[in-house]
């Protein structure tokens, strides 16, 4: 047994390049690269390591902590958590920043490697630069503040703990039932230090992702219960899409007449034409899903954890006469809305399935295909909605007066509608590209009536919708797919929360295009404000002087070197998405559109926070409301 004498950033480094993962028959690297934002507390640590030996790690530097973190998410989201990219970042504010996208990591269980500096193990220079100081203890640091958002966490103090906490981390990042974010804290004093690490610590390590099998108990119980079912429904979360379940989902569906419906990370687990696709479910969803959501009697959860969002805050069943049926390697996931459990890996699952259902059809019968065909003509009309200064009549949403929408289309020159935007932009770009979103009412709309004919195109963050993940993740999606275009659609709030990293995507020719859609304000929460009987306050973007602001997004962007366009039309937007295609450097294109233009509930509920005592009638009547359909949902 031979030493290998090396720094504690060294060993890291040379560790990570040996890191492998085992899918169906198929070994590669785990690791793909580093993001860096080098300060005092890494730079002469991990950064001396990388400059000396990266082996295969790409080294990216990044321009926002919390907007290379982003990256590296999407990044492994898109390779279905299969891929990973590692971050780096100084102690304190580098740490701090973070915060959210581990949030945004641990919501969506998406594995990501985090390798923040950390305060003097010998606590000799305290307090260092960007040091906190708390009296009821020395040893807490900035660090401290993703304990919660991490899946695993731990701190080194010493060079020989590298070896424990590592092959603890990456048992982690490789379970696909508790994967998420890995904070692996590094004293910055011992990223330096020199210890005589055992060789076999960095020979070639193969992490196996066996899928899990279900036991003949679990099998028989769901088979039990699809039979016993007339009225049974898939409902498909991204557990689904990452076991890569959609040839067996197809087949099920087919054969016994089953529809399905899609959480926002299942969407495009199966192509949006399939058939049996209803679409999105809950209070972004469909009309679609959401009527033969209610009318079922089996609700069959493939890999979903069943937030607020996809149950329409519980009450998108009809609880008193609706069996739960979850398919989840998450056991914790399993065991929501009291359902029989499966803890196993959906596409073992469902194949194991399929020859006990044999002779097993629903009474759908036709109803199904009406479904999809309502469906289809309300998103063609969602399509062609149409404004005209002074003549407005609002088919989505009619909160503002019509003097404050001729004042919105007066001050952004526009009477584009989102709806009917986004559905160019569907139409327009190629169906193999990739769009990535998060915050806003672009989800909802996507969600909705955006058609993702080819599976896994649409790479959509809602576990956590973080502002801020859209550009960022599309350079994470880029340098999962180099060979597909990927469109950011962000809305101007967001824009103005973190665009970082399209600088970075510019600096090492990682091309995106950024579709940004200008309206002002942040309208989903306005609407939201709106909604339930408050005025318009502090959710538009008005100057000191009440005028709304206009910012000329097109402009910024081509400071930093992007190819821009200037859009107020639809055939203004079909040609720059076109010339956008042609382009070798990243782009954005800059669309005004007019507020309470997006997409609306179809049958869905959000419990949300309304004041109980209020001044105004109208918020006594939304407190209302929600007490009443407080009585119709379901609360576990």
């Amino acid at each position: 047994m031979g030493k290998i004498r090396l720094t504690t950033a060294q060993a890291l480094v040379k560790f990570l390049n040996q890191q492998y993962i085992h899918v169906d028959n198929h070994e590669f690297p785990f690791v793909e690269g580093i993001f860096t934002l080098f300060g005092h507390g890494n730079v002469l640590g991990i950064g001396q390591a990388l400059e000396q030996d990266p082996g295969h790690l790409k080294v990216f530097q990044g321009k926002n902590e919390q907007g290379m973190a982003h990256a590296a998410i999407a990044f492994s989201k898109q390779h279905l958590r299969q891929k990973i990219y590692a971050v780096t970042t100084s102690v304190g504010p580098g740490a701090a920043n973070l915060a959210a996208a581990a949030g945004t990591a641990l919501a969506n269980n998406i594995p990501v490697l985090f390798l923040p500096g950390d305060t003097f193990a010998t606590r000799q220079p305290d307090p260092v630069l960007q040091q906190i100081e708390q009296e009821y203890s020395f040893s807490v640091t900035t660090n401290d503040a993703l304990k919660p958002l991490s899946r695993y966490w731990d701190r080194i103090t010493r060079p020989e703990q590298l070896m424990t906490a590592l092959i603890r981390a990456f048992e982690v990042l490789t379970d696909p039932a508790k994967t998420g974010p890995v904070t692996i804290c590094l004293s910055q004093d011992v990223e330096g230090e020199a210890f005589d690490y055992d060789s076999n610590f960095f020979k070639k390590r193969i992490h196996y992702l066996d899928r899990k099998a279900p036991s003949e108990r679990e099998l028989h119980g769901a088979a039990k219960l699809i039979k016993e079912s007339k009225r049974p429904l898939f409902v498909i979360g991204g557990g689904a899409k990452y076991s890569q379940a959609r040839d067996i989902l197809i087949e099920l569906s087919e054969k016994h007449k089953i529809p399905l419906v899609e959480t926002q990370a299942g969407k495009a687990t199966v192509e949006s034409q399939f058939t049996n696709n209803l679409g999105g479910l809950g209070i972004t969803g469909t009309l679609a899903a959401n009527t033969a959501a209610k009318k079922a009697d089996l609700i069959i959860g493939v890999g979903t954890r069943y937030t607020d969002f996809s149950t329409s805050s519980k009450s998108a069943f009809d609880f008193e006469h609706a069996k739960f049926l979850n398919i989840n390697v998450n056991r914790m996931h399993a065991y929501k809305l009291d359902a029989f459990q499966v803890v196993a890996d959906a596409k073992l699952t469902l194949e194991h399935l399929a020859p006990l259902l044999n002779g097993y059809e629903t009474e759908y019968k036709d109803e199904i295909k009406a479904l999809k065909a309502e469906w289809s003509r309300e998103r063609e009309r969602l399509g062609k909605i149409t404004f005209k200064r002074d003549n407005f009549e609002p088919e989505i949403k009619n909160q503002f007066s019509q003097e404050i929408l001729n004042e919105y289309a007066d001050a952004l020159n526009t009477e584009l509608a989102q709806t009917t935007a986004l559905i160019a932009v569907n139409n327009t770009i190629d169906s193999e590209s990739i769009i990535i979103t998060s915050a806003g009412s672009l989800p909802g709309d996507v969600q909705r009536i955006w058609n993702s004919s080819i599976p896994n195109t649409y790479n959509v963050e809602y576990g956590y919708s973080c502002m801020g993940y859209e550009i960022s993740g599309a350079l994470g999606v880029k340098l999962a797919e180099p060979d597909k275009e990927v469109y950011s659609l962000v809305g101007d709030g967001s824009f103005y929360m973190l665009h970082s990293e399209l600088i970075t995507a510019l600096q090492y020719g990682q091309k995106i295009n950024i579709v940004l859609f200008d309206n002002a304000g942040f309208g989903c929460i306005n609407n939201l404000q709106m909604e339930h009987g408050g005025g318009s306050f502090a959710t538009e973007f008005r100057t000191f002087d009440n005028k709304i602001l206009n910012v000329d997004f097109a402009k910024v962007a081509e400071g930093y070197g992007a190819k821009t366009y200037r859009v107020n039309t639809v055939e203004q937007l079909k040609d720059a998405l076109i010339d956008a295609k042609k382009q070798t450097v990243s782009t954005l294109i800059d669309i005004k559109v007019l507020p309470k233009t997006m997409t609306d509930g179809y049958e869905s509920w959000w419990n949300v926070g309304v004041a109980e005592v209020s001044e105004k009638d109208s918020i006594h009547k939304a407190y209302e409301e929600k007490v009443q359909m407080r009585k119709i949902a379901k609360q576990y």
